[in-house]
């Protein structure tokens, strides 16, 4: 596989600093009305259980838009913060496109297969966001050919290479249903938009030149292959006056005499 580097007025511009900054304030807003959420249940002395998903029960669907905004303590919303912060940062500056359908699918995708297919058991919490984005981060840069897509999945097996486990039930307490619902959408939306948010590619200056030769008119366009017999014509032309030039000058003089 082919790995194109990036065009730096791209990826080094005002605008993608810009966005950049978006992508983090985003971010940082969706962790902050979490943490409201969690002080404010708190402070009412709420319980999460009345906004989980509870499988197979109709008072349980709307914690399907709920649930990912509930936590079941402190620790548990410690946890997850500074994961959704970096990964919701770098969803959203990398694949800014992928984000609108990536994040939504997840988000009620997850929570609508643990409604029909999980345990019997109240279910919350945005860990399925963060399994989510993960798989999607990490099948993208495997699958893509740009360096930054690459590093991103590189970086996110080395954070968070271990969250593995998590979709598999041996840890009780634990939605693993959630983590691997999540996890599932975000591969399959890996592969279905790997062609969305392709950054420009840097081009080089030979390039360039291929273009020079190239023009909108196919009846006066000069190929490649007959670029290169004109230039062998020329060569095999100019080959005998180069030969008499690099004779030394008293032959020269001789024969002109």
């Amino acid at each position: 596989m082919q790995i194109h580097r990036l065009d730096p007025a791209h990826t080094d511009s005002e605008r993608a600093r810009a966005n950049f900054r978006l992508a983090v304030k985003i971010a940082l807003g969706f962790v902050a009305l979490i943490w409201f959420i969690q002080l404010l249940n708190w402070a009412l002395d709420l319980g999460p259980e009345d906004f989980g998903v509870r499988p197979r029960q109709w008072a349980g669907l709307p914690g399907i838009l709920f649930a990912p905004l509930v936590h079941g303590g402190f620790a548990h919303l410690i946890a997850n913060s500074p994961p959704l912060l970096v990964l919701g940062t770098a969803m959203l500056y990398l694949y800014p496109n992928s984000a609108l359908r990536v994040l939504p699918a997840v988000y009620l995708g997850s929570g609508v297969a643990v409604w029909l297919f999980a345990r019997g058991s109240v279910h919350v919490g945005a860990s399925g966001l963060i399994y989510g984005l993960v798989t999607y981060i990490f099948v993208a840069g495997l699958i893509r050919k740009d360096r930054r897509a690459i590093a991103a999945s590189l970086l996110v097996s080395f954070m968070y290479g271990a969250l593995v486990w998590g979709v598999l039930p041996i840890e009780r307490g634990v939605s693993w249903e959630t983590h691997l619902a999540a996890a599932l959408i975000g591969l399959v939306l890996a592969i279905a938009l790997r062609r969305l948010d392709i950054p420009p590619r840097h081009r080089y200056a030979w390039e360039d030149e291929e273009d020079k030769y190239r023009t909108r008119d196919p009846a006066t366009a000069i190929s490649a292959q007959q670029r290169r017999s004109l230039l062998l014509r020329a060569t095999y032309l100019l080959l005998p006056t180069a030969t008499i030039s690099t004779q030394p000058r008293t032959n020269i003089a001789a024969t002109a005499g």
